[in-house]
């Protein structure tokens, strides 16, 4: 691997802190026994937080590519002894290894726009496609389209209607948005399947 996947852009920080996470909760159609996908989960807050939901029949596969996160998520699963959260190392642009039509929920936390920046949104996004479930749940949080810091420079974020345009394309539907506090949103998709 080369330096680019130790380290990516962004990798370290996390909207986590900023966001309003009953909002998330409430949101989210997450619920005891639910497979969850934090996608690019950084050192895996939100798969935390999410591991407290979906209880001990659920799964949370926590997945990037950045492997000091991981392993920092790794430490902080076995210091708990959380069972509930399986990580994986992988390159999203290249491959997603979990089964087809197998997740109840996708979670894209603040990287949508990286994924942009470098022309690889579509092809995550046909993966994610892939992996939900009928019906399943995409729910994208990004950086409001204002000045920063924090987040991530003007030029690159992503409006709500930007985001909706862009998913949209890959076969979901917009199901509502939310407004996660002073420097974030959420929007949530369905997935259609033919």
């Amino acid at each position: 691997m080369n330096d680019k996947h130790k380290h990516p852009k962004g990798a370290g920080k996390s909207s986590f802190e900023l966001i309003n996470t009953k909002i998330l909760a409430d949101i989210l159609p997450v619920e005891p026994g639910s497979v969850v996908l934090d996608l690019a989960c950084g050192r895996g807050l939100y798969s935390m937080f999410l591991s407290g939901i979906i209880g001990d029949q659920g799964l949370v596969y926590a997945v990037d590519f950045w492997q000091e996160g991981i392993g920092l998520l790794d430490q902080e699963i076995e210091a708990r002894d959380i069972t509930n959260i399986k990580t994986l190392i992988l390159d999203v642009t290249q491959e997603i290894d979990i089964d087809d039509d197998s997740v109840d929920v996708c979670l894209v936390a603040t990287v949508l726009h990286d994924f942009e920046e470098i022309n690889k949104a579509g092809v995550v996004l046909k993966k994610i496609h892939r992996i939900l479930k009928p019906g399943g749940c995409l729910a994208v949080v990004e950086f409001k389209k204002i000045e920063g810091p924090p987040g991530p420079p003007m030029e690159i974020r992503l409006s709500e209607g930007e985001v909706e345009k862009m998913v949209a394309r890959y076969g979901f539907k917009r199901e509502n948005t939310a407004d996660m506090g002073q420097y974030n949103y959420l929007v949530t998709f369905r997935s259609r399947k033919n």
